[in-house]
């Protein structure tokens, strides 16, 4: 496979503080891909977390920063991300985690089921943003909370988008998402190419259509992509583009990664 990804600008405001994540099944192949660009501040300092498995915890991949894990999957071929949405109320007795949630399930469970049920045990919800899990069997589900009450939005012809609107009510505010719409454009675009299997780079260029060039606040603050992610949970490929440079991406076969054994963070610059 090309590492080398279409980075298509879509000029939007709010450089940073956004996110926009696709999963997608291919249905000629079966092959599951998902992708991610995650919008934010350039002074961060983001890294890659590999953490092998252990007699109690499953080996697993990270990407974020200040020991929060802000996507990832593990070697079940559990994947999730999170995307911030307009606050909400959640549900009475339930607490909004200031952990490495992120971390947490992936180091437990192995399928969407039981990280929705992992979530329902901790009694965990999250009031100003929702939580996309998919799994290697074609299943996954958006996780949100709205006026304290659970909404669960399942995978829907093959095919999976969040961005920063609260899907199971758009009046809640970031609505229309002029990135959520151009990832539609382009996955009706990509349905009606010829009879060949969409390819992990296929997709990786619909979500390019999303990204956000680096622009500064009025306090000068630089934001925007700060990495895309592209993983082939099938194959267990993974690939990430720092800064909308590609010239600076890494490329790693997961399932070897994860058998190395040894723990290790690799500092994207």
């Amino acid at each position: 496979m090309k590492l080398f990804f279409t980075l298509a600008i879509l000029l939007v405001s709010k450089a940073a503080l956004a996110c926009s994540v696709l999963y997608y099944v291919d249905s000629k192949t079966g092959k599951i891909y998902v992708a991610n660009n995650e919008d934010y501040w350039y002074k961060v300092k983001p890294y890659i977390q590999v953490i092998p498995k252990s007699k109690k915890e499953l080996g697993r991949l990270w990407y974020g920063w200040n020991n929060l894990a802000q996507g990832g999957i593990n070697e079940a071929g559990l994947f999730f991300d999170g995307a911030t949405t307009p606050e909400q109320k959640i549900p009475k007795g339930y607490t909004d985690p200031n952990r490495n949630l992120g971390d947490e399930i992936l180091s437990t469970c192995k399928t969407v089921d039981e990280a929705i049920a992992y979530m329902e045990e901790k009694k965990f919800a999250l009031k100003k943003a929702h939580i996309m899990f998919g799994d290697r069997t074609g299943n996954a589900v958006v996780m949100e909370w709205i006026d304290g009450v659970k909404k669960i939005i399942s995978i829907h012809d093959h095919q999976l988008i969040m961005t920063n609107f609260l899907l199971s009510d758009t009046t809640k505010g970031n609505y229309p998402c002029r990135r959520y719409q151009a990832i539609e454009s382009g996955l009706k675009a990509l349905s009606q190419q010829s009879n060949n299997a969409i390819t992990l780079r296929d997709v990786g260029n619909v979500l390019s259509r999303a990204v956000q060039p680096p622009a500064k606040d009025a306090k000068g603050n630089v934001g925007g992509t700060l990495y895309s992610t592209f993983i082939n949970i099938s194959d267990m490929e993974f690939v990430l583009v720092y800064k909308l440079d590609n010239s600076k991406i890494t490329k790693l076969d997961l399932k070897t990664e994860l058998a190395i054994g040894t723990k290790r963070k690799i500092k994207l610059r």
